[in-house]
């Protein structure tokens, strides 16, 4: 049957469409898993950079050294990062398990867990780099007006791998805002779907 002289059936519109939601679809899932994978990376990175940065000055024949645990700001980043590392890795074998059965779309509840989960993680990553950044300020900067030192004068191999740290969580809390994002365009999408197909009927 010809429409407006074009040889085109409008039966194969539908079709078109399915085929192009399942390309978006596949290449939502392949930019979530490899999100997921990257900040999992990052975050054991951060951890393990901060966790075990440590330096010994000697200052009038005494001994002193800094360590992570001396600043509470980098203690949340390293509990901060463990948390969302475990929860990547966790979302990554999801990830991997959907992709290998061909699932495209889930359950609305399974969809808001995600959902919050993510949004979760991205608040508490980004709170954790805020409270780290602030201190990494003031140990590189010091404070005159309450006569804080400048820390990072007296040790500055402890203040670069600290920073090397704090750079890879910054990353991985921008890819976790970024994944949030994409667990909402999932779960509102089913939403957009059952309406589409309210109206269809």
């Amino acid at each position: 049957m010809s429409y407006l002289g074009i040889g085109v059936s409008p039966g194969n519109v539908p079709i078109h469409h399915r085929s192009n939601l399942k390309v978006i679809d596949k290449r939502v899932r392949l930019a979530e898993l490899i999100l997921r994978c990257l900040i999992c990376g990052l975050a054991v990175l951060a951890a393990l950079l901060i966790g075990t940065d440590s330096q010994v000055r000697v200052i009038f024949s005494i001994q002193k050294k800094a360590k992570f645990t001396d600043m509470k700001s980098l203690v949340f980043l390293v509990i901060a990062n463990g948390l969302a590392a475990a929860y990547s890795l966790i979302q990554v074998i999801r990830c991997i398990l959907s992709m290998i059965r061909g699932s495209v779309l889930f359950n609305k509840p399974l969809a808001w867990a995600i959902f919050s989960g993510d949004q979760l993680m991205a608040y508490l990553t980004l709170a954790a780099v805020a409270a780290a950044a602030q201190s990494a300020v003031f140990s590189k900067l010091g404070q005159t007006e309450l006569q804080w030192m400048k820390l990072c004068d007296m040790y500055g191999k402890y203040c670069n791998q600290a920073g090397k740290g704090v750079a890879s969580s910054v990353i991985a809390s921008l890819s976790m805002i970024v994944l949030s994002g994409i667990s909402a365009f999932s779960l509102f999408r089913l939403y957009g779907n059952s309406a589409g197909k309210g109206n269809a009927k």
